[in-house]
């Protein structure tokens, strides 16, 4: 499960808070009521990205990380903003992924209540909801239009820059210079030989995740002819850390980031691409010795990943349904050597929450996807505003190539959460523009259709 209390990357039930952290955190948060609010996305997102997840304040075995003290001044300043705003947090637009979204923490939390039945598991989720629910809707509340996705995108790019700069050193040196901060590992792994960087990242996939899945975006503003010189350093940074981090994952994620976009002359013939996809898997796993899933042991980019385990994980989670499905399990780990280690994002939604959290989790995907294609249709011929939509699908796309290798457990969760605010925000304003166009037609008919009686109201029959 996401935004867990991290052992592992803390590794002790103590306050890890550096003096420079500390710092930035006191300045953000009074920056969080000096700034205007567009720049506030700014701050949050340098904020959640860049300090190691470790770091934080351990209180009567509550941990306070850094990025849950800032999700709560940032709540405290978007309330007072809400209430003095005619527009509300949201301007109007709460949608169908924001329901879904508050569907699939609620069964989180209520499925590993049942499960564990101790305190413990009440203080747990109740950081689970402070992080989840409290970060989407901030992320919901600071990314409103255009300009806001513009900022945020420009933002992940500078991010970029700064980490891959980080995973250079850290792959030349085998010393990570966020880990002199503490929370994060300071000498990076070795995996037969190579050097798997990981930055402020707990771990080198989710690092290198993060520049795989921020290609389209970075791609989409180099072509949108607005911060060129932005967008080529997030371009040359997303590939240099995928690069750093030496895992397969990201290498996908990358590839389907470029992928993807090449499949615009397409864009009107996805509805049997799709289908195709499906028939072609269906004839797969009627023809093959083994179930369809195993083809994910036979990738292997960088000679040396671990594609067995991410196909048997797949494959335990199908075996042991009846096991999970109600309201999530304990017991994977006596499934198999190291089932325990869940690296894909849809069988750690299942096994962590059961079937209603997979479907709510998978539902969003869908949505979102629903979102983007409505919103594309109705800026139909204005090419710009097209490729946005597009790039907004590939970079999701991107993010569903990476859940097949690991799952979002650290910083690289709030990435996620931002494109679904991105999208959220994309298409507000378009789908609303097609549905109202009509009602403007029937309230001004042309004059075309008057007749010395008044207007033939027969002429606007559909």
């Amino acid at each position: 499960m996401p935004f867990g209390d991290l052992s592992y990357g803390s590794g002790a039930t103590s306050t890890i808070l550096h003096p420079l952290v500390a710092v930035a955190m006191l300045i953000a948060i009074a920056l969080m009521f000096l700034l205007p609010r567009k720049y506030l996305i700014v701050l949050f997102l340098c904020m959640v990205l860049l300090v190691p997840l470790g770091q934080q304040l351990y209180v009567a075995g509550v941990h306070l990380y850094v990025y849950r003290i800032i999700i709560l001044f940032g709540w405290v300043r978007m309330v007072g903003t809400g209430l003095t705003s005619k527009g509300g947090l949201f301007k109007g637009r709460y949608n169908s992924v924001d329901t879904v979204f508050i569907l699939w923490t609620g069964f989180h939390v209520m499925s590993s209540l049942l499960l564990f039945k101790s305190g413990a598991a009440l203080i747990y989720q109740a950081g689970f909801v402070w992080s989840a629910m409290g970060g989407y809707f901030l992320l919901r509340c600071l990314i409103q239009d255009d300009e806001d996705i513009h900022r945020a995108i420009k933002t992940f790019a500078v991010i970029a820059a700064i980490v891959a700069l980080a995973m250079i050193n850290e792959k030349l040196t085998m010393r990570n210079v966020f880990g002199l901060l503490g929370g994060v590992r300071l000498v990076p792994d070795v995996r037969e030989g190579t050097i798997r960087a990981n930055g402020p990242f707990q771990h080198a996939i989710l690092a290198g995740s993060f520049g795989g899945t921020l290609l389209p975006l970075v791609y989409w503003l180099w072509k949108s002819r607005e911060a060129k010189k932005i967008a080529v350093a997030g371009i040359i940074a997303s590939t240099i850390i995928v690069y750093c981090a030496g895992s397969s994952t990201p290498l996908l994620a990358y590839a389907a980031g470029v992928f993807a976009p090449c499949l615009w002359p397409l864009r009107k013939r996805m509805r049997t691409i799709r289908w195709g996809i499906v028939l072609m898997l269906v004839g797969l796993q009627m023809v093959m010795k083994a179930d369809v899933w195993w083809l994910i042991a036979r990738v292997d980019v960088i000679g040396a990943s671990s594609g067995y385990h991410r196909a048997k994980l797949v494959d335990v989670c199908i075996r042991h349904f009846r096991d999970w499905w109600l309201i999530g399990t304990d017991q994977m780990a006596s499934w198999g050597w190291e089932m325990w280690d869940l690296s894909n994002q849809f069988v750690n939604e299942a096994e962590t929450g059961g079937l209603a959290v997979l479907v709510c989790f998978i539902a969003i995907i869908s949505i979102c996807y629903g979102r983007l294609g409505k919103a594309r249709k109705s800026v139909e011929g204005d090419r710009k505003q097209e490729w946005f939509m597009w790039a907004l699908g590939a970079a999701l796309f991107a993010h569903i190539a990476a859940f097949f290798g690991v799952n979002y457990w650290d910083q690289m969760h709030f990435a996620w959460l931002a494109l679904l605010a991105i999208v959220s925000a994309a298409t507000a304003s378009r789908i609303t523009k097609r549905v109202k166009e009509p009602e403007v037609e029937l309230m001004e008919p042309p004059l075309a259709y008057a007749s010395p009686s008044g207007p033939d109201r027969s002429a606007f029959h559909y």
